[in-house]
């Protein structure tokens, strides 16, 4: 029941009310990612994802984000094959304990000496 709310009154839990009813009408499940999320289209073209979880883009691997904004024409697969450098997705780690904290930052354990001048020397 509270799942069922949750739909109906927030757009960030997943998917709404309208989406569910149109993805169930129209929609024909196009794949699904590592993470979970179901890629959807329907006869006209239209594209969309359901999210696993919350709606947050930047869980969308780069392969689905080719597929979702019709760089590419057929969804990817699974098992394609990948080159030796590439490193796995990881969604946008802004906000969390795992974000990037570069050297001088004010979050970093460990402060650098970050003096941007030397004083003359008379």
């Amino acid at each position: 029941m509270l799942n069922f709310l949750k739909q109906i009154f927030t757009w960030w839990n997943r998917q709404t009310v309208g989406t569910f009813f149109y993805t169930i009408l129209t929609g024909k499940l196009s794949g699904k990612d590592q993470f979970g999320n179901k890629y959807y289209s329907n006869s006209k073209g239209k594209r969309w994802v359901i999210y696993k979880n919350y709606t947050e883009s930047s869980k969308i691997p780069s392969a689905w984000h080719s597929w979702i904004h019709f760089l590419a024409n057929k969804p990817p697969l699974n098992n394609a094959k990948k080159f030796p450098w590439e490193k796995e997705h990881q969604e946008n780690l802004t906000g969390t304990e795992n974000a990037y904290k570069p050297d001088g930052s004010l979050f970093r354990e460990f402060k650098k000496n970050m003096k941007k001048y030397e004083t003359w020397k008379l």
